[in-house]
Parts: structure tokens; C-alpha cells; sequence
């Protein structure tokens, strides 16, 4: 895209236009999957920091004066919270190639990651099933650290007070979608997940 087509995007997105939002987010969520790839994150932590990303990209829209350096922005705040959340595991990132190929004795054994793998994959399916105000909602709250309500009402332009109800109503949609769904081998256990 050149630079004018992202001013563009952001000015749209800046207006609440969900189509030019979700334009940008096609455009770069690659780009920054493969930031947080290159740390060695597992999926979880990865996710964590592309969402974190974004919310940071929603929290500074104004303030994005180059928009042809989009890319470069979300790229090193992608890097950043990489980098927090490496620090925050207390994790060390292997730099050599060679220390890939030795195998972990204290992981799980590898069905159990791709069952894990799988039925991640099945949520995220379901997830997409549900209305976009409520997945929109829940991107912005899965962040780590989770955003003060304030930001999340500036972000989404709702209440304050409206958050936490919605959110419910969201997660009860959520799980509706999973009790029906074929998609999931035995369901997915929902028991005690009402954050």
C-alpha cells in the first residue's frame, strides 16, 4: 500500500470505519506474527503480543504522523512487548540454531500439544461466529496486561459500565456457539474460564 492509501485507512479507522480497520489488520497482522515468531514466543504468548500491538496502534491512531512508516511502528511495538513479555517469563531466547534440534525433556509430549493446537484452532473458528462488536471486545480484553476499562471505552467508543456486562453477554454467546458445534472433539471445557 503507499503511504497515501494507509493515511487513508488510518483516517477512516480514526472515524470508527470497521472496513478500513479491518483492511490495516490484513494488511500487517503477517508482519507481525512473524515479529513475534522470530522471538521463539509460543502461540499464546505470540497472540498476546500482535493483540497488544494492535491496541497500542488503537490507543495512538492520532498520533501516527508517517503513515508510510505504519508497518515499521507496528512492527517494533510488536518487538517491545515480545521483549516484555520474554522478561517477564524470566525466559532466555536461544540464539544458536543448533540448540532447536535438542529436544525438551520437561515438554509435553507432542499429542498433547497438537490436541492443544487443534482445539485452539476449533475456538478461534467458533469465535469468528460470533457478532464482531463482541469480537472486537474480547481482542481488546484478551490483551496481557488486560487495558483499564477507560481505554477499552475510548478504543470501542462505549460506556465504561457497558463493558463488563457486554463482555458477559459475549462470553455466554461464545459458549452457546461451542455447546452446538461439531467442531470440537468432547467440547471445550468453558468450567470456570468466566474471567
Amino acid at each position: 500500500m503507499t503511504g497515501d492509501e494507509i493515511a487513508h485507512l488510518l483516517a477512516r479507522a480514526r472515524d470508527g470505519d470497521q472496513t478500513a480497520w479491518d483492511a490495516l489488520v490484513d494488511a500487517y497482522t503477517n508482519l507481525l506474527w512473524s515479529v513475534a515468531r522470530a522471538h521463539r514466543l509460543d502461540t499464546a504468548d505470540a497472540g498476546d503480543a500482535v493483540q497488544t500491538a494492535w491496541l497500542r496502534l488503537v490507543e495512538n491512531l492520532d498520533r501516527i504522523h508517517d503513515p508510510e512508516r505504519l508497518g515499521a511502528w507496528l512492527a517494533t511495538t510488536t518487538r517491545r512487548e515480545c521483549l516484555r513479555i520474554l522478561r517477564r517469563s524470566g525466559r532466555v531466547v536461544p540464539s544458536d540454531e543448533a540448540l532447536a534440534d535438542v529436544p525438551d525433556s520437561s515438554a509435553p509430549a507432542l499429542d498433547a500439544r497438537l490436541l492443544l493446537e487443534e482445539r485452539d484452532a476449533a475456538l478461534w473458528a467458533v469465535f469468528e461466529k460470533i457478532p464482531e462488536r463482541c469480537r472486537r471486545l474480547l481482542r481488546v480484553l484478551m490483551a496481557d496486561p488486560p487495558p483499564a476499562y477507560a481505554d477499552v471505552a475510548e478504543a470501542l467508543d462505549m460506556p465504561v459500565g457497558s463493558i463488563g456486562p457486554t463482555r458477559a453477554r459475549c462470553l455466554e454467546r461464545l459458549r452457546q456457539f461451542l455447546d452446538r458445534t461439531d467442531l470440537v472433539p468432547g467440547g471445550i471445557s468453558t468450567e470456570g474460564d468466566r474471567t
